[in-house]
């Protein structure tokens, strides 16, 4: 006797989302993100890796000169980022970070394959389609080439 099974295959569940990364510059612009990463790592029970780079050209006048030295702009990242190491054992979220120079767009996609986030989480400065044309867009740039989902997140409107 031959059994037979009639009706639709259940589809396969959802990948379980274990952890998520964080791209931010641990600025006050970036608050809505941070804000959304660890409501979603809370409600997930997933981990949150912090990443934040340093693009090396934003340290420098026009002319050439620097405004800041690169020692002095990592151990200021890595003290907020630290802040927020000490919120997630408050809120239960198991959460590290990494500090990088260079490309934002790039390292945070490398960051993502080398630590194999199950997504990416972040923050768009608001700027609109002009915006993007002239000054480029991380965001973008992590949302076409990441090897998992992008969440981005807009600011919160000032009323």
């Amino acid at each position: 006797m031959t059994t037979v099974a009639f009706g639709a295959a259940r589809p396969a569940p959802p990948p379980r989302v274990r952890k998520l990364l964080l791209a931010t510059d641990l600025s006050e612009a970036s608050t809505a993100a941070t804000e959304e990463a660890f409501e979603l790592a809370g409600r997930l029970g997933a981990s949150l890796l912090i990443v934040s780079v340093i693009d090396p050209g934003s340290l420098r006048l026009p002319g050439g000169r620097y405004h800041a030295r690169m020692d002095q702009v990592r151990a200021r990242r890595e003290a907020l980022a630290q802040a927020l190491v000490e919120r997630g054992r408050e809120e239960g979220v198991a959460v590290s970070f990494l500090v990088w120079d260079g490309d934002p767009g790039d390292m945070i996609v490398s960051a993502a394959e080398a630590e194999h986030a199950d997504m990416v989480i972040v923050g768009s400065h608001g700027r609109g389609a002009v915006g993007r044309l002239f000054l480029g867009s991380v965001s973008e740039h992590v949302v076409r080439h990441a090897p998992c989902p992008v969440l981005v997140v807009r600011p919160h409107e000032v009323a």
